[in-house]
């Protein structure tokens, strides 16, 4: 099979198409899924750069996540048949032609949605949900304040922040990026020049937002405890912006602030039935049309090396999928 093998530790040059084996049938609880659509993460530019908590050694081949049709079942498989639409999670080897998963981790694509947007789907929505209503305890009526808000996990963040009643002002750094996250459903969208906070405040009428979604960090994090209302949540998702920040403990104490972090992979290793069960409802309001991820680069998988650029210098709307 074709697959984008990562050669050596570094930026998108280091990935190369090789022949590679095919991978071996499945085993107990295993399907093996013909790859047609590919995610492609911020997570596998950090595996590239050797970077990542998870550091696999050279030659490997990257990816998370995608969606294909089952190809092979293992023993032990239940619910799932040949030629059955899946979106299925990897610990890595996506970027391949055909890949193993446990079929637990695999969830049937719903109907009306294209493999495209089920191969792009999990790592955002699984994310955007898990942060907003179990770490931040999001109800109907809050103001959530969505940072780096036309990413793959920013769109995704609009859409279940207003899915689930919540009133959104998202960040992005051009008016292209908000114009995207308006189109998504953010109530405003407005920019970090000169600084955001008197904007918030001027949009929530003086109270202040009840969240802060930030996969940014850096002096983001810092004026936006000082965006944050009365018991307001701060989730730290990441440190796009340049990395973490020393936060003020006295924010916390004065305001009763939350700081919460939020790593989607803590839950799939800590709490995998929850995780489970997060995809289960998502996968559901996927197919009724509630929940519908937005893609602005489209590349075969030969293409890998300009698709994680891409994601490099920011020019992704939502998300960037390879397709075969």
């Amino acid at each position: 099979m074709k697959a984008m093998v990562c050669e050596a530790f570094g930026g998108p040059e280091v990935l190369a198409l090789r022949d590679v084996p095919d991978p071996p049938p499945p085993g107990p609880g295993e399907i093996t899924v013909r790859i047609r659509a590919r995610g492609v993460q911020y997570v596998d530019v950090l595996m590239l750069a050797g970077k990542y908590q998870f550091r696999p050694e050279p030659p490997f081949i990257p990816g998370g996540e995608a969606a294909g049709e089952v190809a092979a079942v293992g023993p032990q498989v239940t619910g799932i048949a040949v030629g059955d639409r899946v979106m299925s999670r990897h610990t890595l080897g996506a970027c391949a032609e055909l890949g193993n998963a446990k079929a637990e981790l695999c969830d049937k694509v719903p109907d009306g949605m294209s493999l495209e947007s089920a191969g792009v789907f999990r790592g955002a929505y699984s994310t955007a949900y898990h942060a907003l209503l179990q770490r931040g305890r999001m109800q109907a009526g809050e103001w959530v304040l969505v940072h780096g808000a036309a990413g793959g996990i920013g769109i995704a963040a609009i859409q279940v922040a207003k899915l689930f009643g919540a009133r959104v002002i998202a960040t992005a750094s051009t008016d292209e990026k908000r114009a995207a996250c308006v189109e998504e459903g953010a109530d405003h969208a407005i920019g970090y020049t000169g600084g955001f906070l008197d904007q918030v405040k001027d949009l929530t009428g003086g109270h202040g937002v009840d969240i802060v979604y930030d996969p940014i960090g850096g002096k983001v994090t810092d004026e936006s405890l000082r965006a944050l209302a009365w018991c307001g949540r701060l989730l730290i998702l990441g440190f796009l912006g340049g990395g973490p920040t020393n936060i003020r403990s006295n924010y916390l104490l004065i305001k009763g602030i939350d700081a919460v972090g939020v790593r989607i992979g803590g839950l799939n290793e800590a709490n995998p039935a929850l995780a489970i069960a997060n995809m289960r409802e998502l996968t559901r309001l996927a197919g009724e049309g509630k929940l519908r991820p937005r893609i602005s680069h489209r590349l075969p998988l030969e293409k890998a090396q300009e698709a994680m650029q891409a994601v490099i210098d920011r020019k992704v709307i939502g998300k960037a999928v390879l397709i075969s």
